[in-house]
């Protein structure tokens, strides 16, 4: 999503109206209605920030299709390289668990790469149980609903 959104938008988002069309297009992604690609479900995509400065994001798929059990899951997240190993993708992932419950998504499967031991150690830290890997991801399955305090390390 986000090498998508840089392709498409970057260095344009200095313009107002640009950055403008690209929120709406963020916030369009997570209505049912919006047309996209055949394969592409809804996701909302919320942004990390500190005051003005942009840290990172979390996208949640509103549902999982079959290549999203095999290898996406359904959340995303990246932090920005220079705000990196500073405990903000946990907090993002936490933060979000709950929008999660309330999509009515739970357990929710979060994937990484196998070489991944930052994002592995993210997901683990959130709760997240391992249960395989498939096509060249590892797997975790996290709660979201009320019993999720209880699985949380």
């Amino acid at each position: 999503m986000v090498g998508r959104d840089i392709l498409r938008y970057h260095p344009r988002w200095r313009d107002p109206q640009v950055f403008a069309g690209y929120v709406e297009s963020v916030i369009a992604d997570a209505r049912e209605d919006t047309p996209r690609p055949e394969g592409r479900v809804p996701a909302t995509t919320l942004w990390y920030v500190d005051g003005d400065a942009y840290l990172g994001r979390i996208a949640v798929r509103h549902r999982a299709t079959p290549r999203l059990l095999e290898w996406g899951g359904h959340i995303g997240y990246d932090v920005r390289p220079s705000a990196r190993r500073r405990g903000h993708a946990t907090a993002m992932l936490r933060a979000v668990l709950p929008v999660v419950a309330d999509l009515g998504i739970d357990p929710v499967l979060v994937t990484c790469d196998p070489d991944n031991t930052g994002s592995r150690k993210v997901i683990e830290a959130c709760g997240g149980a391992f249960e395989d890997e498939r096509s060249g991801k590892l797997r975790f399955w996290i709660r979201t609903g009320s019993d999720r305090a209880s699985a949380v390390r």
